[in-house]
């Protein structure tokens, strides 16, 4: 696998062959081997609950489980020391099958104490969309967070081959494609769990 410089997200952005819309600061986001995202205006929390545990096993739950915040430009979200929350990136990516994308965290947010991703910053082949993120505050203080701020980086790496069942073909149990804004879990539909075999 090899990763994409600069040039060559500049030439596959041109060619259609990536989509990130809107890229509305290429000279700003297009880094040497990475174009910064940034943060949506919808944000999710998990509320304090009475209950035991969260239980795969009954996502009709799940979203109950949580808040859900709209911001306006220019207002805050505010992530506590030891919170999560969900946001999606405010850009639209879409792949094709011979490409896959990484989200990392951008230094200057990972120097707050802030992660952006706790296990899902891969994104396959064929995916259409935005990224959701996974926000965490692993700092001493509260961090604000607005809408519009560049919070994350997507790399680009080639495959050997294109996928030959992408994310969306129908044979594929693509859950969170053409996701416009941070999704809750959808655990209780991953096939094991579906089909009772756990």
């Amino acid at each position: 696998m090899a990763i994409l410089s600069d040039r060559d997200i500049e030439k596959y952005l041109k060619k259609g062959i990536i989509s990130i819309e809107p890229l509305e600061d290429p000279k700003n986001q297009i880094q040497p081997a990475s174009v910064d995202l940034r943060v949506g205006h919808k944000f999710k929390s998990f509320k304090i609950i009475r209950k035991p545990y969260i239980d795969p096993k009954k996502g009709r739950d799940l979203e109950s489980y949580m808040d859900t915040f709209h911001l306006e430009d220019g207002e805050a979200f505010i992530i506590h020391p030891g919170e999560f929350a969900l946001a999606s990136t405010y850009e639209t990516i879409k792949l094709p099958k011979h490409l896959v994308g990484r989200v990392e965290g951008r230094s200057s947010i990972g120097r707050l104490g802030v992660t952006v991703h706790v296990t899902a910053g891969y994104i396959d082949p064929g995916f259409h969309g935005k990224i959701t993120l996974e926000i965490s505050n692993i700092g001493k203080m509260p961090i604000a967070i607005y809408p519009k701020q560049r919070i994350c980086q997507i790399v680009f790496e080639t495959m050997t081959s294109p996928a030959k069942r992408p994310y969306g073909h129908p044979e594929r149990d693509s859950k969170y494609m053409g996701q416009n804004g941070p999704e809750s879990s959808k655990i209780s539909k991953d096939y094991e769990i579906k089909h009772g075999k756990i």
